[in-house]
């Protein structure tokens, strides 16, 4: 019997414990889809949707929304995201009727070498503390996207995130629960406990809190600008902090630090154009899963169906051996990405997947010459964003710089310290990433925004997503609603390789037949809550000229519309 036949059991068992009746849609699913005409916000917390819908209602529009939205999450929900991390987005806008793409992700400090980590017998980047510390992009990020798109003042634009830092707010439930994990952990470095963990402990399910320093920091942000953040006061009391932590980050590092504007990346499945960023994110392991699985009927084989969901899993390892080879900073590498996400190499990949059998291990192909919030938005001018932030592992490195109000990301931790690897730590580069936006668009008109938020789990999320809608003729909330798969184990971007097949934990929702018949076909099955990520989606109607809006419930999110 497999060890892990108990967990087994428990899924059947909750199975018959949570499935209930809907008079439509699916038993899985939670609610029906918001549907409105003139804006719409979807987000993981909702005081960020109602702030959202705020700005719009005030004059601004989608990109605004965002950015409001964005800043009051930092705030409601420092567990996954802040201005010490790092911000990706996807835009679409309405006047050039085209997808902009913005990696508004940090860089590594200049004087922190690999022999550094060498000399003193690192053989991985902790997680936690002054060393995996990165520039913090998401400032820039915000500046970036309002100058190109934004048409309200940012002191309008930051205001609500600034009233709530100020006057406090109610902890809503899933944040409380994480707060309180990530406490436990940080609260031993300098300055966190002051700021969360008022009288000496995480804030409670409905306790209000409140942070002014942070209110602080994003008054400056409003009333000067970036440089403030990067060249000024905030730059320099940063930058004292860490360096006080034993850490390497310099004024010149936060001084040139810059975002980029990128060229989106799509494939086409099954008619749809699904687009992601390019490298250093994991967005092309999505493109590259679906041109593996576009060789395949899935939608025959049923959602929950063995066959779908051996198909899939095998083609997510397929997808993350070779993001576990080749995804890094394009700065420092030529990243074979077109052949990637070709067709043809999809379908030559798609050939080592044995139908019957899961595999142990898989190379990564040979090319010719490689925890987060999600939010999105949309207004009536037909301008969509699709925005994901994060700090990375929860609340971040636990490094809070003195009475400015939030935690630095600890996203350096994601470098490989594998000499000849292409994402080997480097001083002034970009670390492999996690986070991840999407959009899918139809004959080049926009249709779906959305995203997913959970580290390796984001890829594998976007396309059962896709697979969803497409395949299995979802709407845009039971696509979310419902129970997904995630598998553990595959060979890592910081050198980690997978030799035993890795493990698939499942959700509530899939029969005992289907589970027996991939125990069956090799595959480790486990049991785990909560690592399935946080999904939110805005859908476009063409021909009512409507906005659909979805936010899942394994989260504290809202979609809202008005």
């Amino acid at each position: 019997m497999n060890k892990l036949f108990p967990a087994v059991l428990v899924l059947f068992i909750s199975i018959q414990l949570y499935s209930q009746d809907r008079i439509t849609g699916h038993p899985f699913t939670t609610r029906s889809e918001v549907i409105a005409q003139n804006g719409m916000a979807c987000t993981s917390q909702p005081l960020a949707t109602q702030a959202a819908l705020d700005i719009l209602k005030s004059g601004g529009n989608a990109i605004d929304a965002a950015i409001a939205a964005n800043a009051v999450l930092g705030l409601t929900e420092p567990t996954g995201n802040g201005i010490g991390g790092d911000l990706f987005a996807i835009v679409w806008d309405a006047k050039t009727q085209k997808l902009y793409g913005l990696n508004a992700s940090g860089r590594s400090p200049y004087e922190l070498t690999l022999d550094y980590f060498k000399e003193n017998g690192y053989e991985k980047i902790p997680a936690h503390g002054p060393l995996p510390v990165s520039v913090p992009g998401c400032v820039d990020g915000w500046f970036e996207l309002h100058e190109k798109f934004g048409v309200l003042p940012m002191e309008k634009v930051l205001s609500p995130a600034i009233d709530y830092a100020e006057n406090g707010f109610p902890v809503s439930e899933v944040i409380a629960y994480y707060w309180k994990s990530n406490s436990r952990i940080l609260q031993k470095y300098p300055g966190f406990e002051e700021i969360y963990m008022p009288g000496g402990k995480a804030p409670a399910k409905g306790e209000i809190f409140k942070n002014p320093y942070l209110a602080g920091t994003l008054r400056l942000i409003a009333q000067k600008g970036r440089s403030v953040f990067y060249k000024g006061e905030i730059a320099e009391k940063i930058v004292k902090y860490v360096r006080e932590q034993g850490g390497f980050l310099s004024m010149r590092d936060m001084e040139e630090h810059t975002s980029e504007w990128v060229e989106p990346i799509s494939t086409n499945y099954r008619g749809y154009d699904v687009w992601e960023l390019p490298p250093n994110g994991q967005g092309t392991a999505v493109l590259q899963m679906l041109n593996i699985l576009e060789n395949y009927d899935i939608g025959s084989m049923g959602f929950g169906s063995p066959e779908y969901m051996h198909l899939f899993i095998e083609a997510k390892k397929l997808a993350f051996e070779d993001r576990a080879k080749y995804y890094s900073d394009p700065a420092f590498n030529e990243l074979p990405v077109e052949q990637l996400i070709s067709k043809s190499y999809g379908k030559q990949r798609a050939k080592l997947i044995n139908p019957d059998r899961a595999g142990r291990d898989y190379p990564a192909g040979e090319l010719e010459t490689g925890n987060t919030i999600y939010l999105t938005t949309a207004d009536k001018e037909g301008n969509m964003v699709s925005l994901i932030q994060s700090n990375y592992l929860g609340m971040g490195s636990g490094m809070t710089p003195g009475k400015l109000g939030f935690v630095l990301q600890d996203r350096g931790e994601l470098f490989s310290l594998d000499e000849g690897h292409m994402n080997v730590y480097e001083p002034h580069k970009r670390p492999f990433h996690t986070i991840i936006p999407a959009f899918i668009t139809k004959k080049g008109e926009p249709w779906i925004s959305f995203g997913l938020m959970g580290g390796a789990m984001q890829p594998q999320g976007h396309v059962q997503i896709v697979c969803n809608l497409v395949d299995f003729n979802m709407n845009l909330q039971e696509a979310g609603d419902a129970p997904r798969i995630q598998h553990t184990g595959s060979s890592q971007p910081t050198g980690e390789i997978m030799t035993d097949g890795g493990e698939v934990t499942l959700e509530t929702g899939f029969s005992y037949e289907t589970i027996r018949t991939l125990l069956n076909k090799g595959h480790k099955i486990g049991y785990a809550v909560g690592p399935y990520g946080g999904y939110q989606a805005i859908m476009l109607n063409n021909e009512n000229k409507v906005y659909f809006g979805a936010s899942e419930s394994r989260k504290d999110g809202q979609a809202a519309g008005f």
